[in-house]
């Protein structure tokens, strides 16, 4: 499915395609991203790419992400998870059905945006987004991503891992929505150990709204976070 997400930037339409994958395996994403990548760099419209992965841990560029691998390959294959090393910055993260996954292809220059921006400006996107659902996100200083507050003290609900090549940005966020988070069992969510992870369901219960509400409220938060007039 692809839709135009516009918003006005400088007295000007500015339109970001927005492509939803359905469930697509990690390397397969990971290969479309590659594809729009070079189609923004030759000067097409930036891009939003939306997906929920199969079960998947992915180990980002940080050198010490392996070491926070819990489970071993055997039991990550008897639990039907892939294990990826990906280029996205950050340490080790896990996916799965029930998350949102964003992927966002933008020009950073085109924002005004240096790296640290660009991941502040996602932060803000879903904390405007976590807002509209009644949920209090915010960020921590000393870990990327956003956090609620939660009965085993503070939880995140959204990891952040990005790479910026050639200007123009790749990989994104995940967002917990009705995922299973037990699987996080298998890692050490970011490499927090003291910190753990929630979802929108576990938070708003029977009040939760559905994946498409969520992936609906997240796209249009995303889409006037990257339209202002930066």
């Amino acid at each position: 499915m692809s839709i135009a997400a516009r918003a006005e930037r400088r007295g000007r339409p500015w339109i970001m395609r927005v492509v939803d994958l359905g469930r697509m395996a990690y390397r397969k994403a990971w290969a479309v991203q590659e594809d729009a990548h070079a189609n923004v760099l030759t000067g097409d419209e930036e891009m939003l790419l939306i997906v929920e992965h199969p079960a998947v841990i992915t180990l980002g560029r940080r050198g010490s992400a392996i070491e926070n691998l819990i489970s071993s390959q055997q039991r990550l294959e008897e639990a039907g998870i892939e294990l990826v090393q990906s280029d996205r910055g950050g340490d080790i993260t896990l996916h799965s059905p029930g998350q949102i996954v964003a992927y966002p292809i933008i020009r950073l220059v085109s924002h005004k945006l240096s790296v640290g921006g660009y991941v502040h400006r996602l932060e803000s996107a879903v904390i405007e987004m976590l807002g509209e659902l009644g949920i209090c996100g915010f960020t921590d200083p000393k870990a990327v991503g956003v956090w609620v507050r939660h009965q085993r003290g503070s939880a995140k609900i959204c990891a952040i891992g990005v790479r910026i090549k050639r200007g123009v940005s790749m990989h994104g966020l995940a967002l917990n929505v009705d995922n299973d988070l037990g699987l996080f069992n298998h890692i050490v969510p970011c490499g927090l150990a003291d910190k753990s992870v929630t979802s929108v369901a576990e938070l708003l219960g029977d009040r939760a709204p559905g994946m498409e509400e969520v992936k609906s409220a997240l796209v249009s938060c995303l889409a006037r976070a990257f339209g202002k007039g930066d």
